[in-house]
């Protein structure tokens, strides 16, 4: 077997399995999840393509775990495809970070560097997805059963730690770390692939130690054969043959009798499954969809502390930590002792629910985020607010219409866009500035579904107004928007934090810029002279949109702060029952569902439900992918769909399960203990089956050998 570790049963060489599954797990997590954020800030993709693109990434991660578990069960074993596969893991990541390197080439190059580094990783992380816990089972002797169990609680516990710390550090080195003059992408994604490295480097270390099986064929592999033989020979045969009881039965020419027993009863397992993916449509929302809410959340928590949107979550991996021996310690006892049945299919069933409600507490919040949105002028018409600088009250009609009926007061903050009819797609309109009862004609030009403020101003030879164009579109990263309009006859140059403005003199306006969320002392230098003078602006808050207008007061100037678009002001907290229930959705559903596969499964079919349990994964975020791309619902009422489809699914689901017949895999092992079928040499396992043999399943508990979700 190898060196053991000191005076236990526990091979030295888990020690490398664990540390390279942390790692990993890091890897993977890190850079997930500032993934839609940087399809959003750095790409520039919408919001719908983001999501796409984020679920197609996820789907292709557990698609291609079938391809991981075919390579090592038939040709290379486990341990060369975790090697081989891990390379081009690496591969990828490194692909991927230099990809968020803005100095290296065009758009272009860096969107198809990012697609292929994502393509890669996938291929990796799918690809060893099946094996290394698999691999990790492999080290132990026969009778060491007790030891393998607290192997895999150790295993999934450095899987929880990778992902909790990864979800907590690296949207802190994307957003407090800054490079090439904003949020640090390239490092974001470094760390994770430096991590990977570390992965592979310790697995390697371990080489020598590790006991390695080799191939022991392709049982999925098989299956799909056995299948296939029973609907061609049903296909080619003549109608005067004898009717079989089953389809399957059709295969008994050249397969055993005990194969197509097991292949049955997985079927009606996997028949089970068909519904399954809405569930998984769901739970993988919170990475894109729940992410992009939180940028539209106030994620302070007091003066001093403040939380990144794409760090929330972290909070599904803390809390099923603390979820699954609540569950299993209090929640299943207690609702035993009031004499409900507890089944795994009810528990399933209970986990939708969970999930459904989820999305129905992110609903209620969504409708609340939006309240500060600006929503965008549509076809033929435009935004307008007016910006006071007189002395005094001012009136203001533009074109026939009555947009403004009452008098605007002097640097009055307005506390709405107005939506002004254009008649066509652009409109040149005559404007009348009424003031101290003399009035005073302007004329500009408007565009449809632009914003604009106008900027009333006195000079001696009266009143005048400037037109300028908005941007009401709050930052993907939830950090506010910054500009200046200078009154003044010198050019200024004012640093907020680490972003600089350079605004004109006599009435001109800045660039709109994002600068991070806090209380700022800006600093302001005149652009002739080079003295500077510090400018307080008060707190800057997550999601608004600032104009500080330069004055000079008392011989002093001064920043009139106005508030075009208003910060976020519903409480990133809000986030947290969505999280609680979506994780005790998955506690209840994920776990008991592996359960449940492995206890009605024969042995050597595990692997092949194990492949089908990935696939339901893979197929609901295509779910997600469809929705995100062709629905084009407002949030809010995306979210109330997928909540509504999950609970119509939970309800075929329901009526599938209770006409369920729970079996025994041990009385067909009996029932066929005689037979000499052809399927012997797969007694071992298949790699995407954590251990096969019935020896080596004793005493596992299965959702430590399962919880697939975050393997």
């Amino acid at each position: 077997m190898g060196k053991k570790l000191c005076g236990t049963n526990y091979p030295t060489s888990i020690c490398f399995i664990v540390v390279n599954e942390f790692c990993e797990r890091f890897s993977y997590y890190g850079m997930k999840a500032v993934l839609t954020l940087y399809f959003l800030s750095y790409l520039k993709w919408d919001k719908d393509l983001s999501t796409a693109v984020y679920h197609a990434f996820s789907g292709l991660c557990y698609f291609t775990p079938i391809l991981g578990a075919v390579i090592a069960d038939s040709w290379l074993g486990k341990f060369k495809t975790i090697i081989y596969l891990s390379i081009v893991y690496v591969i990828g990541h490194v692909v991927k970070s230099v990809g968020a390197i803005p100095t290296v080439g065009s758009t272009d190059l860096h969107i198809g560097l990012s697609m292929l580094g994502l393509i890669l990783i996938a291929l990796g992380t799918g690809g060893i997805k099946p094996c290394v816990a698999a691999f990790g089972g492999d080290q132990f002797e026969e009778e060491h059963i007790k030891e393998r169990q607290k192997f895999f609680s150790i295993f999934y516990m450095s899987i929880n730690a990778g992902s909790v710390l990864s979800t907590l550090i690296t949207p802190i080195l994307r957003g407090d770390v800054k490079c090439f003059g904003d949020d640090c992408y390239a490092l974001a994604f470094g760390v994770p692939a430096a991590l990977m490295v570390v992965a592979l480097a310790v697995f390697i270390l371990g080489s020598g130690m590790y006991k390695k099986t080799p191939p022991q064929g392709n049982v999925l592999g098989e299956v799909c054969k056995c299948i296939g033989f029973a609907i061609k020979n049903r296909w080619n045969s003549s109608k005067d043959d004898l009717k079989r009881k089953h389809w399957l039965d059709w295969a008994e020419d050249k397969y055993s009798k005990q194969l197509i027993q097991e292949i049955k009863m997985v079927l009606r397992v996997l028949v089970l499954y068909i519904p399954l993916p809405m569930f998984w449509a769901l739970f993988d929302q919170q990475g894109s969809r729940w992410t992009l809410q939180a940028t539209r959340m106030n994620m302070a928590f007091g003066e001093s502390f403040t939380i990144k949107p794409d760090q929330m979550q972290m909070l599904n991996a803390l809390l099923i930590l603390v979820f699954v021996p609540i569950f299993d310690l209090i929640v299943y006892p207690l609702v035993g002792l009031c004499r409900i049945r507890i089944t795994p299919l009810r528990k399933m069933a209970t986990g939708m629910i969970f999930a459904a409600l989820a999305f129905g507490a992110a609903t209620l919040v969504e409708i609340n985020v939006v309240k500060t949105v600006v929503e965008p002028a549509p076809a033929e018409q435009s935004l307008l607010q007016v910006f006071n600088l007189a002395n005094g009250d001012v009136s203001v009609k533009v074109g026939d219409g009555d947009l403004f009926p009452n008098p605007i007061g002097k640097l009055q903050d307005p506390s709405a866009y107005e939506l002004l009819p254009l008649g066509a797609p652009n409109q040149d309109l005559s404007i009348s500035v009424t003031f101290a009862g003399t009035s005073y004609p302007c004329r500009h030009e408007f565009e449809e579904r632009r914003a604009y403020s106008l900027i009333v101003h006195q000079k001696a030879s009266g009143i005048e107004c400037k037109l300028v164009e908005d941007n009401i579109i709050k930052n993907e990263d939830g950090n506010p928007n910054v500009r200046f309009f200078n009154t003044l006859a010198e050019a200024m140059s004012i640093t907020v934090g680490e972003t600089e403005f350079f605004v004109a003199p006599d009435y001109s306006v800045s660039a709109n810029s994002s600068v991070n969320r806090g209380s700022y002392l800006a600093v302001r230098c005149t652009n002739q002279s080079k003295k500077c003078e510090d400018l307080s602006l008060g707190v800057l808050d997550f999601g608004a949109s600032y104009t500080f207008i330069l004055q000079e007061k008392d011989g002093k100037v001064v920043a009139e702060k106005m508030e075009d678009i208003k910060a976020n002001n519903v409480h990133i907290a809000w986030q947290i029952p969505q999280y609680a229930l979506i994780t005790a959705g998955e506690v209840m559903f994920s776990i008991t569902g592996l359960e449940f596969s492995y206890s009605q499964a024969p042995n050597n079919m595990k692997s092949v439900l194990q492949a089908g349990w990935l696939l339901t994964v893979a197929f609901g975020n295509v779910i997600v992918l469809i929705v995100a791309e062709g629905a084009g619902l407002e949030q809010w009422k995306e979210f109330l769909l997928f909540g509504g489809l999950l609970l119509g699914v939970c309800i075929v689901f329901s009526f599938m399960a209770h006409f369920y017949t729970y079996v025994d895999p041990e009385q067909l092992s009996k029932m066929y203990a005689g037979d000499s079928g052809k399927q012997e040499e797969e007694d071992e396992d298949g790699c995407g089956d954590m251990k096969t043999q019935k020896k080596k399943h004793d005493g596992i508990p299965l959702n430590e050998k399962g919880m697939s979700t975050r393997m």
